[in-house]
């Protein structure tokens, strides 16, 4: 039974003691006057009045990589629930892990929950793979459809830079040990299998839905949402406050997404957009450099390279491909006042191709950069690059048609005898010119030289 809530309480004394004073008085005037107060006090309520039912399950969708931006929705989406003591939050996953300190951050949330948070592995061909499997164990109700899997959350390098040495492997040891240690823990709390999850992560065992029930990793399958929230009717789990009994068989499924902000800042996280953002920053910088004064493709490139910079704080970018990336540009840069017979290029090439494959340092797929993306974006790049060197090379070579050097090489027209010194018309101007020996008025002459205000000319012959 709902409590009844307190603008209502105090609206309904109020509205009796109004209605009766109107059904004892003749006078129309008094009982229009208590007609309108009751029609205010109605509007009142209506509109003042809270009008959110806090009788709801919560689902919140998780598709793709778990990075900065997924984890502060998430985050946000159970603190908002907490806030409004809904019924149940719904984590719907499909995601092939992700960033670490991500996971761990949605973790602590759940951990924190005042309300059941349920990780639901679905639609039918999903998976929680990676950081999604920390997230399902570690919720305080873990379902699965049928035809999707959970698993393989050995812990990849995240820390940049690659190695094959000592060092390197002793970092990854500890790393590992950690992770597993961290999910025993976590599997533990919620009274679910914490071998198996431990082999998860050292030995990147992954298995189905069924095998999952079978094994006490999971809690219950369910095809949909639906039939997930009339399954774990009645159930009592444990959160942060205490033991919780769910009612859930009849309440309202609201499904909330991302606002746009979040969004956006999720679609600059993959690896393959933060790769075309770096790669189009490049470029503009570069074709801003090589001809300045256009703007345009300074300020793209500007504005692309910070968002591909920010995107890369969340990646395990290793450096030493950025840096062969930015040298190679360099490269292409020096090529236009260098003249090196294309050797600057190639050398600029090679060094993009190379810092692109080995920019993203990581063995997890979600956080690599497609080979669909990688090759057609370096090619284009690099097209374009050689294509800005190609037209600055010969606008370079090209005569200048401007100034006193544009006047060299220019036809004239003698119209005061030279013997030496006489005056041609050339470009419509008369110039004072001279010559070596005499050119007859009418002659046409070529441009030698430019001296100050006058002009050398030679004759020209066969004209």
């Amino acid at each position: 039974m709902k409590s009844v809530p307190v603008g209502f309480a105090l609206f309904i004394p109020l509205w009796n003691n109004i209605t009766k004073h109107g059904r004892k008085t003749f006078d129309p005037l008094v009982i229009l006057m208590n007609k309108q107060i009751g029609f205010l006090l109605l509007i009142w309520f209506l509109t003042v009045s809270p009008a959110h039912s806090k009788d709801l399950v919560v689902v919140v969708k998780i598709s793709g990589a778990i990075n900065p931006a997924v984890a502060e929705y998430v985050s946000h989406e159970i603190s908002q629930a907490n806030a409004d003591q809904e019924a149940l939050i719904v984590l719907q996953m499909d995601t092939p892990g992700g960033l670490d300190t991500s996971m761990r951050q949605i973790i602590k949330k759940i951990q924190s929950s005042k309300i059941p948070v349920a990780s639901f592995v679905a639609p039918s061909g999903s998976r929680a793979a990676s950081a999604g499997t920390f997230i399902t164990i570690a919720s305080h109700i873990a379902a699965m459809a049928p035809g999707t899997n959970i698993g393989a959350a050995h812990p990849v390098n995240m820390m940049g830079g690659g190695g094959e040495g000592e060092q390197a492997k002793t970092m990854e040891h500890k790393i590992v040990n950690d992770a597993a240690a961290y999910i025993r823990s976590l599997a533990e709390l919620r009274k679910r299998n914490a071998h198996w999850a431990e082999l998860a992560v050292v030995k990147s065992v992954s298995i189905s839905a069924e095998e999952a029930m079978r094994l006490n990793v999971i809690d219950l399958i369910a095809a949909d949402v639906k039939a997930l929230v009339l399954a774990v009717d009645g159930r009592e789990v444990q959160v942060a406050s205490g033991s919780v009994t769910l009612k859930t068989g009849n309440l309202q499924i609201v499904y909330h997404e991302m606002n746009p902000r979040q969004k956006f800042l999720d679609i600059i996280s993959n690896p393959n957009v933060a790769y075309i953002l770096m790669m189009l920053g490049m470029v503009g910088l570069y074709f801003e450099l090589s001809n300045p004064g256009l703007v345009l493709p300074g300020v793209i490139g500007a504005i692309s390279l910070i968002l591909a910079l920010y995107a890369m704080q969340t990646l395990p970018i290793n450096y030493a491909g950025l840096l062969l990336i930015i040298f190679g540009v360099i490269l292409f840069i020096a090529e236009i006042s260098i003249m090196s017979y294309g050797l600057l290029s190639v050398s600029g090439v090679i060094s993009i191709f190379l810092g692109s494959t080995m920019l993203i340092d990581s063995d997890d797929p979600a956080l690599q950069i497609s080979r669909v993306i990688l090759y057609p974006t370096l090619g284009l790049t690099v097209v374009l690059s050689v294509g800005i060197i190609v037209l600055a090379t010969r606008t370079r070579s090209l005569k200048k048609q401007g100034g006193m050097e544009g006047m060299v090489g220019e036809i004239g027209l003698v119209k005061e005898t030279l013997s030496p010194h006489g005056r041609v018309l050339v470009h419509g101007e008369l110039w004072e010119a001279e010559c070596e020996g005499e050119i007859t008025e009418g002659e046409t002459v070529r441009v030698e030289a430019v001296d100050g205000l006058k002009i050398k000319v030679t004759l020209v012959e066969n004209h």
